[in-house]
């Protein structure tokens, strides 16, 4: 069994020792332009030309959840295209939103602002009932995280292209329900998978939906957002803030308006890492799953991109 690794941006070798770790007998080493025929490729945006080369790959193991970019290639028509169910992301996800939720809604942004100028201030406290949080995708990182802020006993409104029940959550499903699902909704969470159909989906109609006063969190693809709407719905006070860690470009470029937006925290697409020893045990264990003929989990359906 013969295993390629080719990553953009991050280290292979540390994943070819622990692969090889994990799959004694297999033979694991970083792609290289005209390397022998591979049984598996792990990858991170990878070039056509591995693809190319490998018609033969019977699984594609994409390292982070989103697999937008490995879907825009030309994939060979034998080889399964398989996502991370978890590895670690979820719990970090969970952190993060509620943390910016939380920040937001006890106006800690405020006091922090405050105490920079050495005023020492109070604000009346705000009444949950009032902020519902819808999160928009509801697969394991979105379910986690609508999970989580029920914890803090904050109404959570959950959407999906298909139905999904989750204990204490109210869930709306397909475009019929979208926009019940936003008017719902003051804090708003992205985590769907980044389509053709999601595309720019956080625009100025769908923003302008939500309950006055809304909260944006964009946890998902920069490529959901379009940012002039975003801007002008600050500006204008129906928005009256936003969390985003992903960017149409990354690293967001020197100058973009969003760097210096006084209703924007910017974080580096550090809401949820791959963890690599999680995610090496992950992808062993379904390698041998599949060379024993067996089922297993996060196969994408290319028609759907996810």
């Amino acid at each position: 069994m013969k295993l390629l690794v080719c990553f953009s941006g991050t280290r292979p070798d540390p994943w070819i020792d622990g692969l090889r770790a994990a799959l004694p007998g297999a033979s694991v080493s970083a792609w290289t332009p005209g390397a022998p025929p591979a049984d598996y490729a792990v990858v991170w945006t990878p070039p056509q030309a591995l693809l190319d080369e490998q018609p033969g790959l019977k699984a594609v193991f994409n390292i982070g959840a989103g697999v937008d970019a490995l879907m825009a290639l030309r994939l060979p028509p034998s080889a399964r295209v398989v996502r991370l169910d978890d590895a670690g992301m979820s719990v970090q996800m969970a952190e993060y939103v509620c943390h910016a939720v939380i920040r937001h809604f006890r106006e800690f942004d405020g006091y922090e602002a405050d105490v920079r100028q050495g005023r020492w201030t109070f604000r009346k406290p705000r009444s949950r009932a009032d902020w519902p949080v819808g999160v928009m995708g509801l697969g394991v990182l979105g379910s986690r995280v609508a999970q989580a802020l029920r914890v803090f006993e904050f109404p959570v409104n959950g959407w999906s292209r298909s139905a999904h029940a989750i204990e204490g959550v109210r869930t709306y499903a397909g475009p019929a329900q979208f926009h019940a699902f936003l008017a719902a909704s003051r804090v708003l969470v992205n985590l769907l998978p980044l389509t053709p159909q999601t595309a720019g989906i956080l625009n100025r109609d769908t923003l302008s939906r939500l309950l006055p006063g809304a909260f944006v969190i964009n946890v998902a693809r920069g490529a959901h957002l379009v940012d002039e709407d975003l801007l002008a719905l600050l500006d204008g006070g129906q928005v009256a803030g936003a969390t985003l860690d992903v960017f149409r470009t990354e690293p967001l470029p020197d100058g973009h308006p969003f760097w210096t937006h006084p209703k924007i925290t910017v974080t580096p697409h550090t809401s949820a890492r791959t963890l690599r020893d999680e995610s090496i045990a992950q992808i062993a264990g379904k390698i041998r799953a599949l060379e024993r003929g067996e089922p297993i989990t996060g196969i994408v359906e290319p028609a759907r991109g996810y």
